[in-house]
C-alpha cells in the first residue's frame, strides 16, 4: 500500500480540473466534464486491482474520504476484500431494518395452516395486533429489548393477565421466526422481559357456568327457532367447544355420528385423530331444524358471511339476563356425570374431547369408548328435554 501523503487541500479539490486527481495511499477524486466528482479508493488484494467508490464529491468532504479510506484500507490489511465485507455489512442492515410489524405478519402467515380457521377464528394475531404492535410495530426488530417489551405489556401485566401471556407468547414466536430468516434478534429477549415485569398477580377466573340442575329450564326456553337458539340447543346436547359447533359442515355428519376434524380440536395431543361425537336422537332433531339454514355448507351461518361468532351466542344469554356463558355448558354437563352417573372418569373426560392418558397408554388403548358415550349423552338429552327424576345409572366398560 502506498504511503500516506494527503496530497490535496480543501481548495484543490474545489478548483480541479476534469480528470483524476490523487490524495496519496490509493485515495482518488474521478472529476468529470460536467463538474460533478467522484471519490476512489484503490487497493490490490490477492493480486487483483480494485476501485471502490466512496462517494460523491461535494456530498463527502475531503475529510470524510480520508477517514473512509482509512477504514476500507485496514479491512483490505486484515486479508478482506474491501467490496465485498461492505456488501455483507449492507445487506446485514438491510436485514436487520425489518420492522416488527412486517415480521409478525410473516409469522402468522406461516403458522396459519396449524391454526385453528387458518388462524382467523382463533385470533392468534389479535393480542399482538392489539397490545404490542401499536407500540413496537415500526421499530427495527433488532433492536427489540427486554426493556422495550417490558414498557409495551407493563400496563396490562397484571390487569389482563390471560391477554399479556398469549402477547408474551406471540411475541416470543416472532422473535424465533426473524432469527430463522436471519435477522439478528435476542431470542432471550421474552424471558428477560417476564423477569423485569415479575410474577402476575391476577388470579384466573372460570368461565361462568350454570348448575347443571338448571340446565333444562333454559333448554326448554330455547324454542324461537332462531340460528342461535339452535346453534346453544346442539352446543348443551353435545357438550362441544363453541369453534367446532360454529364450523359444523353438514357433510361431517354421518347418521348419528358428527366427525369433527382433527384441526378443529383444541388441546388435543392426538392432533392427528378426527374426534367423533355420538348424536342423541334430540341433537339430530335439532340438526334437521337447523338445516334450512345451512349456507355454503355451515349448519350455523353468520348474517352475512362465514359462521356465527362465539359471541352471538354469548351476547344472546345476556339478553336473557344471565351471566353464565356458552361455554360453561361443559361444566354444567362434567358435573351432572359425576354428581349422577356412575360413568368412569376416562369415558366421561373422552365425552369432553380431552386427551385420557399418556402416549403410551393412548398407543395401546384404541377405542373412544363411542357406545358407551352414545348412551350417555342420550341420557342427558333426556334430562335436558323433561324434568323427569334422573336415576343414576352405571355404564359398563
Amino acid at each position: 500500500m502506498a504511503r500516506l501523503q494527503n496530497k490535496l487541500t480543501n481548495a484543490a479539490v474545489k478548483a480541479a480540473a476534469p480528470g483524476k486527481h490523487s490524495d496519496g495511499a490509493g485515495l482518488w477524486l474521478y472529476k468529470r466534464e460536467d463538474g460533478g466528482a467522484q471519490w476512489v479508493l484503490r487497493y490490490t488484494i490477492y493480486s487483483k486491482r480494485h476501485e471502490m467508490g466512496l462517494g460523491r464529491f461535494p456530498d463527502i468532504t475531503l475529510r470524510e474520504a480520508r477517514e473512509e479510506a482509512d477504514k476500507w484500507r485496514a479491512v483490505v490489511r486484515g486479508g478482506k476484500d474491501a467490496i465485498k465485507e461492505r456488501d455483507r455489512q449492507r445487506a446485514v442492515a438491510q436485514r436487520n431494518q425489518n420492522i416488527l410489524a412486517d415480521v409478525a405478519r410473516d409469522a402468522f402467515e406461516s403458522r396459519k395452516a396449524e391454526l385453528k380457521g387458518d388462524g382467523k377464528a382463533g385470533r392468534w394475531f389479535s393480542p399482538l395486533e392489539l397490545h404490542v404492535l401499536p407500540k413496537l410495530g415500526k421499530m427495527p426488530v433488532s433492536e427489540i429489548d427486554q426493556r422495550d417489551i417490558r414498557d409495551t405489556l407493563a400496563p396490562i401485566w397484571h390487569d389482563k393477565a390471560d391477554t399479556a401471556r398469549k402477547a408474551m407468547n406471540r411475541l416470543s414466536i416472532v422473535m424465533r421466526h426473524a432469527a430463522a430468516l436471519g435477522l439478528e434478534v435476542d431470542l432471550q429477549a421474552t424471558e428477560k422481559a417476564k423477569a423485569l415485569l415479575g410474577k402476575q398477580r391476577h388470579k384466573p377466573q372460570n368461565i361462568p357456568a350454570m348448575a347443571w340442575q338448571d340446565v333444562p329450564t333454559f333448554y326448554q326456553s330455547l324454542n324461537g327457532g332462531t340460528i342461535s337458539e339452535l346453534a346453544l340447543r346442539l352446543l348443551i346436547l353435545t357438550a362441544v367447544r363453541s369453534f367446532p359447533l360454529r364450523h359444523l359442515q353438514l357433510d361431517q355428519i354421518e347418521g348419528d355420528i358428527w366427525t369433527i376434524p382433527a384441526e378443529a380440536m383444541k388441546g388435543r395431543r392426538d392432533a392427528t385423530t378426527d374426534f367423533r361425537v355420538p348424536l342423541s336422537r334430540k341433537a339430530q332433531e335439532v340438526i334437521a331444524e337447523a338445516t334450512p339454514f345451512a349456507r355454503d355448507g355451515f349448519l350455523f351461518p353468520g348474517v352475512r358471511k362465514g359462521v356465527i361468532s362465539d359471541a352471538t351466542m354469548s351476547r344472546f344469554m345476556e339478553r336473557r339476563g344471565l351471566v353464565e356463558r356458552p361455554h360453561g355448558f361443559r361444566s354444567s354437563f362434567r358435573d351432572w356425570v359425576a354428581e349422577t352417573t356412575k360413568t368412569p372418569w376416562d369415558v366421561a373426560e373422552t365425552a369432553l374431547g380431552h386427551t385420557v392418558g399418556g402416549s403410551v397408554e393412548r398407543a395401546y388403548r384404541r377405542t373412544d369408548f363411542l357406545e358407551q358415550r352414545r348412551t350417555l349423552m342420550e341420557r342427558w338429552a333426556a334430562k335436558c328435554s323433561a324434568n323427569a327424576s334422573d336415576n343414576v345409572m352405571q355404564l359398563g366398560g
